[in-house]
């Protein structure tokens, strides 16, 4: 019986430890990877290798991480999950600075216009005033793209197949609403 309570009890508090690290990660961590990201190495990057395969680049770098984080089932999904989302979000913000400077062609981008972007493609509204709201609503969804593979991630060939696969496709259709939108972007 009490290992049923315990069971319970590791399983709020998990969840309490994920709520707070998704409000860590809107509470600076997004401005933290974007600050990291090297834009004009980016505009080299498209420039050398065209869009679609800087693209392409992005998504197995997402997927490598995705296929490390459930390759090992259980073991190593909750060490490999949060470098996993932390890889999928620099990926992500990759191929929307990439995109943004295909289509606009300037690669520098401001931290408030770039976030717009981002929630855009995740279909969240870009007309809303950039608040803690909206990119606690950017890190939500990118914790339920990645938190729907948990389960699967478990069975460890499984976990990274499907792992891999997830982040690779989630890479491609965050381009591909990218690349039909009108990014309105002041520059």
């Amino acid at each position: 019986m009490n290992t049923g309570k315990a069971s319970r009890f590791n399983r709020k508090k998990i969840g309490s430890d994920i709520k707070a690290s998704l409000k860590a990660l809107s509470q600076g961590g997004f401005k933290r990877i974007y600050s990291h990201i090297d834009q004009l190495g980016i505009k080299k990057g498209v420039d050398e290798m065209g869009i679609d395969k800087f693209i392409n680049q992005c998504a197995l770098l997402a997927a490598g991480s995705g296929v490390v984080a459930g390759a090992g089932g259980f073991t190593t999904l909750w060490i490999g999950m949060p470098l996993d989302l932390i890889n999928l979000i620099t990926q992500q913000f990759r191929v929307t600075m990439a995109i943004a400077y295909d289509q606009t062609g300037s690669y520098q981008l401001n931290f408030d216009d770039f976030i717009r972007i981002v929630a855009s493609s995740l279909k969240g509204d870009a007309r809303m005033t950039l608040t803690k709201n909206v990119m606690e609503e950017v890190a939500e969804k990118l914790l339920i793209n990645l938190g729907s593979k948990t389960a699967e991630r478990l069975v460890p060939v499984v976990g990274a197949v499907i792992g891999g696969s997830a982040n690779y496709l989630f890479i491609k259709r965050v381009a591909k609403s990218l690349k039909t939108a009108q990014l309105n972007v002041a520059l």
